[in-house]
């Protein structure tokens, strides 16, 4: 994609997180900020009867110029509907925002969101998904972490936003960060208090850019796993072997194939025989490009690294397949 279509897009983050984890009240922070950006918000309850539902009627958005020169949108329709009332609008000049923010439901899958913007061809010229963030309530997240969509969203995050940490204890908090980071290895982890967090450390994250930044976290040497681990966790491949591009290829086929649906998010910066370039391709999961990036310079080691982070992965027999295609 050419640098111009890139910077005519418009950059997208996705707000998600448990019930109670405090994603309106960083959203707030967001619109009332003086931040001096032109920010959309979507709201939306991503289900057939919303909270809002009363208060809009058959409207399918109610859309709001705030006097910092944010936008707000309540939307009582599907998530693709609304980006597209966004667009006509923004191009009609009825409205302005060169950034938009979605918060999803506590109770949200992030996978179609995300989706949304890959399927589409207008949705994809026209906006790029920046980042996930997902906030995770310390004084609650053993209970939460129970459930699979909470895993899930940990697993889909871009950035990691830990609140109420003064209601937990020290070695507490430790543990909940070695847990997230086990989950996934690949997210900056913050403490946010009351919503307030500089709002560098959200926007321009370019997590689902192209590039070969993997940005694998080193886990915090604490306790062993307990016996029952959670569902979703991060998997790394390595290899300092030049790859055969046709059996990567037919490696990732098979791994799609049987695996697809379980693989929330994953990344590769790889060493392909016989070629000066870096390798780079990420994924969500059946979705997922692929492109060459800069050149292998002389002074580093070409070593290959592939993250999954993936629901009840069959680990060992991952493994075993990677290492038959390095052998």
């Amino acid at each position: 994609m050419s640098d111009s279509v890139q910077s005519a897009q418009i950059p997208v983050t996705v707000l998600t997180g448990f019930l109670g984890a405090g994603k309106t009240t960083l959203l707030r922070h967001i619109l009332q900020a003086e931040h001096g950006l032109k920010i959309a918000v979507i709201e939306n309850e991503f289900s057939d009867t919303p909270i809002d539902g009363q208060l809009l009627g058959d409207a399918p958005a109610q859309v709001m110029t705030l006097s910092n020169g944010c936008v707000c949108c309540t939307i009582n329709s599907d998530l693709e509907k609304a980006l597209f009332l966004l667009l006509e609008r923004r191009d009609n000049g009825e409205i302005a925002f060169d950034r938009l923010v979605i918060e999803c439901t506590g109770l949200a899958d992030p996978a179609p969101v995300a989706q949304t913007f890959f399927v589409d061809e207008m949705l994809r010229e026209r906006y790029l998904l920046d980042g996930i963030i997902t906030l995770v309530d310390a004084a609650n997240a053993e209970r939460h972490l129970q459930e699979a969509i909470a895993q899930a969203q940990v697993g889909f995050g871009d950035r990691i936003l830990v609140s109420k940490r003064d209601l937990v204890e020290a070695d507490a908090y430790e543990a909940l960060l070695e847990r997230l980071q086990r989950i996934n290895r690949r997210a900056e982890i913050h403490p946010v208090e009351h919503g307030r967090i500089d709002l560098e450390r959200l926007l321009d994250v370019r997590g689902f850019n192209l590039n070969g930044e993997i940005g694998l976290r080193p886990l915090r040497p604490l306790r062993p796993l307990a016996a029952a681990s959670d569902r979703i966790a991060t998997l790394v491949l390595r290899s300092d072997k030049p790859l055969d591009v046709e059996r990567l290829s037919e490696f990732m086929d098979d791994l799609l194939q049987w695996h697809g649906n379980s693989l929330l998010r994953y990344k590769g910066v790889l060493n392909i025989a016989n070629e000066p370039r870096r390798l780079v391709f990420q994924g969500v999961l059946r979705l997922y490009g692929f492109d060459w990036d800069t050149p292998w310079r002389d002074d580093e080691a070409r070593e290959s690294v592939i993250v999954f982070i993936g629901d009840n992965l069959p680990e060992e027999q991952i493994r075993q397949g990677f290492e038959a295609i390095t052998g």
